[in-house]
């Protein structure tokens, strides 16, 4: 090694060096990003709540579910109180009508979100809108035993009360609304009711905020949501919804995997770093070989029948069956030209009217789908009765 690159290589190490110091010297930036996970530790998490769970249900056995409650419910001995926070939470008919049956056998169903709108049980939300920036939200329950204490959250807030409640179905629980600079209430509305169904009920809270870590960790909040909690009494079971979640882990590639981890991501760009270093300085030194370039042959139909035969000699029903699913949906995106979110709403209604097929063969279709993508393992006789359904209902479509 001459002495050109000997000094090419300290200033590499040095600048390597100080970066380094300078990264870890460096405070870590605040993630306000919205995900209401029980294992985050950021603000808008709820792992202290999480963790508090077996201290304010000292009888109860809190069990984590991370499939839907659709998959669930299916087993009809489960008993108990099913509890679902987040920003958003949008159950689909199948789902919800599985909630319903949960809840008339004496259960309940706590649902801590922004927006409601459950034509069922007449229930909708509604914006209160802020007409100036120095309005503040504010939250309060009903129940003269907690007094009228006033509580308030002090990050950018979309503040959602229910348009109307049934007061013969539902008792009003708790109310929202605006403050002024004067600290006098210029708006207000319902936010949290209980709605009986059958022998059980409804627990609907419009503040999930208030069960996150930034919140629990501000006197008096805790005292708030501890009151909100109050009303799930002792159930034997608690269900903690994992499922319904802004921010539970999605993998979609390595790099994601390799750039989310500190270390990890540390390594990544070192290698890179150290990469564009060799071929500035050494890759232009070397003489290379030019290769004799053959043209690319089309391999596609081999390279499909290798893969499917792969496939299907190890018996990985699940992985053709995802491409299944997978094949078959975007059939529908480009054909029919609508979304393919399977767990929206709407989407079996519209994709029946659009593919001409009847709603009911339609829905049954779609929930063998998402049967299939809870399932960790399929069998034979699985993946034929998805291809099955698939063909029949794509068959002569429109």
């Amino acid at each position: 090694m001459n002495q050109r690159n000997k000094i090419y290589l300290f200033l590499f190490v040095l600048g390597l060096g100080l970066l380094t110091i300078y990264e870890l010297q460096k405070p870590k930036p605040i993630n306000w990003f919205e995900t209401y996970v029980s294992s985050h530790k950021m603000p808008f998490g709820t792992y202290v709540l999480f963790k508090e769970l077996a201290d304010l249900f000292p009888k109860s056995k809190i069990e984590t579910i991370r499939i839907s409650p659709y998959l669930f419910l299916k087993d009809s001995s489960k008993a108990g109180t099913y509890m679902f926070i987040d920003k958003s939470v949008n159950f689909g008919k199948a789902e919800f009508d599985e909630l319903l049956k949960f809840v008339e056998k004496g259960n309940t169903v706590f649902i801590a979100t922004h927006q409601i709108d459950l034509d069922t049980l007449h229930l909708k939300t509604k914006l209160l809108q802020s007409n100036a920036l120095e309005e503040k939200p504010y939250f309060t329950l009903s129940n003269k035993a907690f007094g009228s204490k006033e509580y308030y959250f002090d990050r950018p807030f979309e503040n959602f009360v229910f348009k109307e409640v049934d007061t013969i179905a539902a008792n009003i629980l708790g109310e929202s609304g605006l403050l002024n600079t004067q600290n006098s209430r210029i708006k207000s509305g319902v936010n949290f009711v209980k709605y009986q169904y059958g022998k059980g009920y409804f627990l609907f809270n419009t503040y999930p905020e208030a069960f996150i870590n930034y919140t629990l960790l501000k006197a008096p909040n805790q005292e708030y949501a501890a009151q909100v909690l109050s009303y799930l009494g002792n159930p034997s079971y608690i269900y903690w919804d994992a499922y319904y979640k802004s921010g539970k882990t999605q993998i979609s590639s390595p790099l994601y995997f390799i750039l989310s981890n500190k270390s990890l991501k540390w390594a990544y760009q070192i290698v890179l770093f150290g990469s564009l270093v060799f071929v500035l300085f050494g890759g232009k030194r070397i003489q290379r070989i030019i290769p004799i370039i053959k043209p690319l042959q089309n391999q596609t139909l081999a390279f499909t029948r290798t893969i499917s035969n792969m496939y299907y000699t190890k018996a990985s029903h699940k992985i053709i069956a995802t491409h299944k699913i997978r094949y078959f949906l975007a059939e529908i995106r480009l054909k029919y030209h609508i979304e393919t979110d399977i767990y929206k709403k709407d989407f079996t209604k519209i994709a029946a009217l659009k593919i001409g097929k009847s709603f009911e063969e339609t829905e049954k279709v779609i929930n063998f789908i998402k049967l299939v993508e809870a399932k960790q393992n399929l069998t034979k006789a699985d993946l034929i009765l998805l291809n099955n359904l698939i063909y029949n209902l794509t068959h002569n479509a429109l």
